[in-house]
């Protein structure tokens, strides 16, 4: 907040003139400026704007600022900055460009007085900004795109499970990079199916409800952060967590709400993790094959605090490299 804290004067102009280019965020709501902002449009001469639909104009008109409908070049401001005035340029969403490049060009000349020239942003992005970006963008590829208007749930499933499985691979590579693409495409598959289900007839609903949804649920799962309960460590977190999602779901068994299409050696890791936190004492199958010996190993992996999932993916990605380097041989 501290960037919005007004001098106690306004800004003058030097006698060279000033021209101030004024910067606005469109993923905050029209006239919310910044206080620095608000001092340099009223302190000025003349405020232009070349597009006459800037969302900003109707809240700077009802202020009381005039704003005048014009592009002007590089040479008009200098023109317009004479005998000390301060023009205030309101950007387009393009930031122009050419203007500010027809600025340099003059000042890189050395035949032309300068004015003072000051980039004042007029409001900020608020962290999550860009999401609204994605939500626009999306909306428009699910009205446009001739593949993606065509979608259902159904249709993308498969792509959320192998974004999901992308994501992993990024996750266990340590890819800084390759991590930060894969939770965009699995965000994405979040944010489309949000859209589609918009356009439901009977139940729809939005982003908007998907994130409420789960803020709910993180709020009132984590009542250590958000209430009265108290919690030191990780196994006091997870306690909370799984008796509250108990009395949410009304579960009759242990084994309610896992989801049996999962991979089968995660499945059998979740059941065994499901058994030993309800403290139950249900033996494993003695039965003989190797499903069965799959199972115990999965739940020895559980016991040892070892994801069985991760450890086969990384000794196959060994074996991988074992049999690439004896193709190399063999050549």
């Amino acid at each position: 907040m501290n960037d919005v804290i007004a001098p106690t004067t306004a800004p003058t102009a030097s006698a060279t003139g000033r021209v101030v280019l004024l910067t606005t965020s469109h993923r905050v709501a029209p006239g919310l400026l910044s206080w620095p902002a608000w001092q340099a449009l009223r302190a000025a001469d003349r405020v232009l704007c070349a597009d006459g639909a800037h969302p900003q104009l109707p809240y700077l008109r009802d202020a009381g600022i005039e704003v005048e409908e014009t592009s002007p070049t590089a040479e008009d401001l200098v023109t317009a900055c004479a005998d000390g005035r301060t023009v205030v340029v309101v950007a387009t969403g393009e930031g122009e460009p050419v203007l500010t490049d027809g600025l340099a060009r003059l000042a890189g000349s050395g035949r032309v007085a300068m004015p003072e020239l000051e980039l004042l942003p007029a409001s900020y992005d608020l962290p999550g900004a860009r999401l609204l970006d994605l939500v626009q963008v999306m909306d428009r590829i699910r009205v446009e795109c001739p593949w993606s208007s065509r979608q259902t749930h159904k249709g993308l499933a498969k792509y959320g499970i192998e974004e999901s499985y992308e994501l992993v691979e990024a996750i266990e590579d340590g890819d800084r990079d390759e991590l930060r693409e894969e939770l965009g495409d699995v965000l994405l598959q979040v944010v489309f199916h949000a859209r589609i289900a918009e356009e439901d007839p009977e139940s729809p609903f939005s982003i908007d409800d998907v994130a409420a949804t789960i803020v709910t649920k993180l709020i009132h799962r984590h009542p250590h952060v958000f209430g009265d309960a108290t919690a030191t460590t990780p196994e006091e977190v997870k306690e909370h967590w799984m008796r509250t999602k108990a009395v949410e779901k009304q579960r009759e068994s242990v084994t309610d709400g896992i989801p049996l299409h999962q991979p089968a050696l995660a499945l059998a890791a979740k059941l065994v993790s499901r058994v030993r936190s309800a403290g139950l004492e249900v033996p494993l199958p003695t039965t003989e094959g190797i499903g069965y010996e799959l199972l115990s190993l999965a739940a020895r992996a559980e016991a040892e605090g070892t994801d069985p999932e991760a450890a086969l993916r990384a000794a196959s990605r060994t074996y991988r490299d074992t049999i690439r380097t004896a193709e190399v041989v063999t050549g």
